[in-house]
């Protein structure tokens, strides 16, 4: 069976701050390429699932450079496509005990916000894929950039592949006149996994219920070819220590995951989108519910401990964390 999972999205310059230093106080700044589809990409990579990332870039070394990093990480960027404008940029700044970390955005007018219907093959993007991942970022940025997954999810919905949508609502982002529930809608109505809170789906749909399993069953009945809604659970005591719980719904049943006490952490930033790869994996390789749940969990869990936007793990690493061995070991 092909496997091959296609994700579409903005890939942003990202600049930060070395160690725990504040803003104010660095000199140099550190320089990665990330974006919240790519880095679920990049992490499938790792676990041996073959994945190609859609975005549009400038037509400069940025967009080059941005390209050879998802091309090391082993994903494919064949469909990538190249315009006149700048880089998105975002500014980090790595928290530490009480004080939070921030984060900072630049990508007005960047290369993606540009892009526009008919700028993607998606007919040819997925000629033997089996999945299609969009998030709630994406037809935030622009009117084209949400005509486009539009596009992209119609087109995968006629070909027969899964879709999934993280549909975090950011509310800075929407910016050119119209607002989420304008928008997502549409996109969600073809779509089959969804990661969502609470505020998520009411902000994205105008859902709402008194509990996470109330919401979801409320968002099932509003969206039938919706089947699965997933979240996380974290309790963050200070920015070095957080609690993490992945939550499933299927409308008619929740399965929790085993919670992580996750002290002295690295990087908090794409644990999401760790979350969400390591979803996407565990239905692939036909988990049942609760062994993915456990699974995506794991992989999120295991991202905290790792430099950057990606979860830099193998599947079997992410296992060996499910079944609680090699944990902190020194492996010879």
């Amino acid at each position: 069976m092909n496997n091959r999972v296609v994700t579409f999205g903005e890939i942003m310059m990202r600049l930060s701050t070395p160690g725990f230093a504040r803003f104010t106080q660095a000199n140099h700044l550190n320089l990665l390429y990330a974006g919240s589809e790519a880095n679920v990409a990049a992490s499938l990579a790792n676990f041996g699932v073959a994945s190609e990332h859609v975005t549009r870039f400038p037509d400069n070394d940025f967009g080059v450079a941005a390209t050879q990093a998802l091309n090391r990480i082993g994903v494919n960027t064949n469909h990538i496509v190249y315009g006149d404008e700048r880089m998105g940029l975002y500014f980090l700044e790595n928290g530490s005990m009480q004080r939070s970390s921030r984060i900072i955005y630049d990508r007005f007018d960047s290369a993606f916000a540009h892009i526009k219907p008919g700028m993607i093959d998606w007919e040819d993007v997925f000629t033997g894929a089996a999945w299609f991942h969009w998030t709630g970022i994406t037809p935030a940025i622009s009117q084209g950039a949400a005509e486009v997954c539009l596009e992209a999810i119609v087109t995968a919905k006629k070909k027969g592949l899964a879709i999934s949508g993280d549909i975090n609502y950011r509310r800075n982002l929407w910016q050119y006149g119209k607002t989420a529930r304008d928008i997502m809608p549409a996109l969600i109505e073809h779509t089959g996994i969804i990661v969502a809170g609470v505020t998520d789906m009411e902000n994205s749909a105008g859902i709402t219920g008194e509990t996470f399993e109330a919401a979801c069953t409320n968002f099932i009945n509003a969206f039938p070819a919706v089947k699965i809604i997933t979240t996380t659970v974290r309790d963050s005591i200070s920015s070095s220590h957080n609690r993490l719980q992945g939550v499933l719904s299927n409308g008619k049943e929740m399965f929790l995951s085993k919670q992580y006490d996750l002290t002295h952490i690295v990087d908090r930033v794409g644990a999401g989108d760790a979350y969400m790869a390591g979803l996407i994996y565990g239905l692939l390789k036909n988990k049942n519910a609760q062994q993915t749940v456990e699974f995506a969990t794991a992989a999120g869990a295991w991202k905290h401990s790792v430099e950057g936007d990606v979860n830099l793990a193998t599947a079997d690493e992410i296992e060996f964390l499910v079944k609680g061995e090699n944990i902190g070991k020194l492996l010879r």
